[in-house]
């Protein structure tokens, strides 16, 4: 019997939301592309997200640092010294994989079994490349790790260039590379992977206060998106698990089919990067007030992930309660289309024409498709599977007086709309 991942992993598969990367030359070891639906839900989650902590909020700031930086970066920020993870190999089959995880037990190779395994060695997680056409170690760069050092080398200029007042906070939506050790688990643990983040800046008195807000606005997001918080369980990280950087740090792990494991974090970073960074640049990166006070401000770090965003999100939304009947109850928000337009008759040209003229005025706002395949159950059936909201089926009714039969994806009930309403209600659906 295939278990819940496998089930959603064909269903991403074979209806377009996700694709194992380079697949015609048989793959590469747990990368993924995104395909013509699930760019749209991922979009969705990203547009979202900066919605709502960037556009709609006075208090935070948008960039897009880039993904090559200064080494002295990450010299700075710990990374070169500190952003690694216990390594393993087996020396029967010679497979390596991190020391601290949870299948590697009793010092026993988690592929093979065997317990000759060597003694764990740290193992850097970020990925080198040499700059221009000549590799020397003048030359060497890293693809950023994280998010957050771009924010950071940021903060004087959206300071100097915003007059931002404290707190406020600098976010951004990016790529970052970990070259992991044991990626998997599909798009749960990849090498290349995209976050969602944010350096919300404060007085370090107001650290506390601070933290607490934005482990509300973590909560409040996951049930916005529709993950629900029964799945969710909060990890607080103990001296000597934390990150070396982090005075504090919450882990919001959530039940996937294969474990409790970690969604987001939430991090005091205290003034650690401000403060190395302003040392090993000799830039003065204190932030002054009107009465010419300077301090380094503390740092409070909420994090999304936004490819593991995806993952929760499918796995709640996945109900195939009726094995026969697969749904995905996105949230209406989320959904790869909105809306699906039907003609009832695909050989009938006058429904088919007034089917397509709906789609053409929807789709100017909305995302919609126009699906005129197989019969009408079998249509409803395959929108369902792929989480769309709601049906709108043109008949011969429609030709006479301007009305659509309008189907809801959860409850399956059908009535009739006006087609100058239609814009209205779908409106209505996504808010």
């Amino acid at each position: 019997m295939e278990s819940k991942i496998e089930k959603i992993v064909s269903l991403t598969k074979r209806r377009g939301f996700i694709f194992p990367g380079s697949e015609i030359y048989g793959g590469l070891a747990n990368s993924w592309d995104y395909g013509p639906l699930g760019v749209e839900l991922k979009n969705n989650i990203k547009k979202l997200w900066w919605d709502r902590f960037v556009k709609s909020r006075s208090d935070v700031f948008g960039i897009d640092s880039a993904l090559l930086m200064n080494a002295k970066v990450w010299e700075a920020s710990g990374h070169l010294k500190e952003f690694s993870d216990p390594l393993s190999e087996c020396k029967k089959c010679h497979n390596r994989f991190r020391a601290d995880d949870e299948d590697f037990k009793n010092g026993k190779c988690p592929n093979c079994g065997s317990k000759e395994v060597t003694s764990e060695k740290q193992f850097n997680m970020m990925f080198k490349t040499t700059l221009g056409p000549v590799e020397s170690d003048e030359n060497i760069v890293y693809f950023r790790p994280e998010t957050a050092q771009g924010m950071f080398v940021n903060f004087k200029n959206v300071m100097d260039t915003t007059r931002a007042k404290l707190p406020f906070g600098i976010a951004q939506i990016g790529k970052a590379f970990r070259n992991e050790i044991t990626p998997g688990n599909f798009i749960f643990r990849t090498r290349e992977f995209e976050q969602m983040e944010m350096e919300y800046f404060v007085r370090p008195e107001e650290a506390e206060e601070k933290f607490e807000m934005w482990r509300d606005e973590m909560k409040s997001w996951m049930e916005d998106v529709g993950i629900n918080l029964k799945h969710i369980h909060e990890l607080e990280l103990p001296d000597g698990e934390r990150a070396h950087y982090s005075a504090r740090t919450i882990d919001f792990e959530y039940d996937f089919p294969f474990g409790k494991k970690e969604l987001y974090g939430l991090a005091n970073r205290t003034d650690f990067d401000l403060k190395n960074h302003s040392k090993a640049s000799g830039v003065d990166l204190k932030y002054k007030n009107e009465d010419s006070e300077a301090f380094y401000p503390f740092v409070i770090e909420p994090t999304w992930g936004v490819d593991r965003s995806v993952l929760a999100v499918l796995c709640d939304a996945y109900d195939d309660s009726d094995p026969k009947h697969i749904v995905l109850r996105l949230k209406p928000k989320l959904a790869p289309y909105t809306a699906a337009v039907f003609p009832l008759l695909a050989n009938k040209p006058e429904l088919v024409e007034k089917a397509r003229e709906i789609y053409d005025d929807l789709r100017g706002e909305f995302s919609v498709a126009l699906d005129d395949r197989g019969n009408i159950g079998k249509r409803y059936f395959s929108q369902d599977e792929i989480g769309t909201p709601y049906c709108i089926t043109v008949d011969f009714d429609t030709l006479n007086d301007d009305t659509v039969t309008v189907r809801d994806r959860d409850t399956g009930e059908q009535e009739r709309r006006k087609i100058d309403e239609l814009a209205d209600f779908l409106r209505k659906g996504i808010s």
